[in-house]
């Protein structure tokens, strides 16, 4: 029997009462009239005559699909007090001097879990200088972890999970396909934004990224995803997504001068920071010279450098990755881990499909500083460079020990007939920083022979009993 009832009366509905009832069911198509005006009125039906899920709509189970891998971010940050009489202090005692405690501060955040064996996505400004990261699962679980790499140009960083224990396998989120955007779509904004408990509002996609890449520009407004969404601070690092339960974007900033405004930097550009950051390269120093495509599956291979590993083994651009070592690689992740999982001591087995053929490869990884470093540099450049250590900043008086020192310039070498001199300090190679041996030699072997370049130099002029730092610039075709 199942009950109907409106306002204060209840009628009971089975075939007994039924025949009771013949005045108000004289019929089935009496019936029917009345249970239809029963619901137009509002009654509440009980058991039997409505949905008993009608609360679980796609919203609802959207979060319960990506909710358990939404992490709250806790950060802890070491300041150091620095003034005059610290450089003073510095000057005279030197590392005896131990100066004052360092004091810290706290930051809260969100994060999201992208691959099951513990690597987290958040923003960047996140975790920036922080000495200690500890994330929190939704189910409350609390977890050191240690971040990979992050692109401040982006905003995107990369954590991972750590503990003494074996980690038992997180949940991940699934990402959207990157043209995979419609204006005026439900999105939800999730987070955990204080490790109390999870975070959700709900939005429409209110516009798409309004220009196209630019190459080494750092993403402002113009490139995110804008969204009516509430994105609160704490929410940053934490996902946006559709009601398929797809992230297609990663919260980043609410508008202050606009009410109700945030912005999410869309999966795209997600994709592209991911793939950069989870290089061989990047993590472990070893160089394999071709970029991966990580945003569809399978994985394909997008640039391949010159005289690089991957050159030699015969990839090319366009190769589909199927397996490594005889195991599938259907993640970015998946792909680095086994790519790297010998250090560079063993040669890797890769299979491609090319053209519709199979094709099986090996690559052997070398460290980057057998290829990339102060001879070819002198090869391209004519330019003896060195790194400029904390000690030798302080002693020539700069600010920072961003930068190469030339420590030597061959007669007669481009640079030479440029005007750079012993003692110049290499700031950027084309508009790009130059911090590192290697860093300056992968700028230059990625230039051809012939080609110009411009480097950008912090010149010391003696004025007096006056020591000036100017910016100048050279520019020279490489050898």
């Amino acid at each position: 029997m199942s009950i109907v009832k409106i306002s204060d009366l209840v009628f009971l509905k089975s075939r007994q009462s039924c025949r009771r009832s013949a005045v108000f069911f004289s019929s089935t198509t009496h019936r029917c009239i009345i249970m239809v005006l029963l619901f137009l009125t509002g009654a509440e039906i009980y058991p039997g005559l409505a949905d008993e899920n009608i609360r679980r709509d796609a919203t609802v189970k959207a979060v319960e699909k990506v909710m358990p891998s939404v992490v709250n971010i806790r950060t802890e940050i070491l300041l150091e007090r620095r003034d005059f009489y610290y450089d003073l202090l510095w000057e005279y005692f030197g590392p005896y001097y131990r100066g004052r405690p360092a004091e810290s501060t706290y930051s809260l955040g969100s994060g999201v879990i992208i691959h099951k064996s513990g690597y987290i996505l958040t923003n960047a400004h996140v975790i920036n200088r922080a000495s200690r990261v500890e994330v929190i699962l939704h189910d409350g679980t609390r977890y050191d972890a240690d971040p990979v790499a992050g692109m401040l140009s982006s905003d995107v960083a990369l954590l991972r999970i750590q503990d003494e224990k074996p980690l038992p396998p997180f949940q991940s989120i699934d990402f959207a396909s990157e043209d995979d955007l419609m204006l005026g779509e439900t999105v939800l904004a999730l987070g955990n934004p204080f490790g109390l408990g999870s975070s959700v509002s709900r939005g429409i996609l209110s516009s798409k990224n309004r220009r196209p890449p630019m190459e080494d520009k750092p993403l402002d407004i113009e490139d995110w995803l804008q969204t009516d969404a509430a994105i609160n601070p704490g929410n940053s690092g934490g996902p946006l997504i559709n009601l398929v339960g797809e992230m297609i974007g990663l919260n980043v900033a609410v508008f202050k001068e606009g009410q109700g405004i945030g912005f999410a930097i869309p999966i795209k550009r997600v994709n592209d920071a991911i793939t950069a950051i989870m290089t061989p390269e990047v993590l472990h120093g070893l160089w394999f010279g071709a970029k991966v495509e990580g945003g569809k599956l399978p994985l394909v291979i997008g640039q391949v450098a010159e005289s690089s590993p991957a050159s030699s083994a015969g990839l090319l651009r366009g190769d589909m990755i199927l397996r490594l070592n005889g195991a599938r690689a259907d993640h970015i992740i998946d792909f680095h881990e086994r790519l790297t999982e010998s250090e560079g001591e063993a040669p890797v087995e890769l299979d491609v499909e090319r053209n519709g053929d199979l094709i099986r490869l090996q690559v052997q990884l070398q460290p980057e500083s057998e290829f990339f470093n102060a001879q070819l540099i002198a090869e391209r450049t004519g330019l003896t460079v060195q790194g400029i250590t904390p000690q030798l900043a302080r002693h020539l008086n700069l600010e920072s020990s961003e930068g190469m020192i030339v420590a030597d310039v061959e007669e007669g070498s481009p640079a030479e007939k440029a005007g750079v001199r012993t003692g110049f300090i290499i700031l950027k190679v084309n508009q790009r920083g130059a911090n590192d041996l290697v860093t300056l030699a992968k700028q230059l072997h990625a230039l051809k022979s012939g080609e110009m370049v411009r480097i950008d130099l912090v010149v010391q002029r003696q004025l007096g009993r006056f020591l000036t730092l100017n910016h100048a610039s050279a520019s020279f075709k490489l050898r």
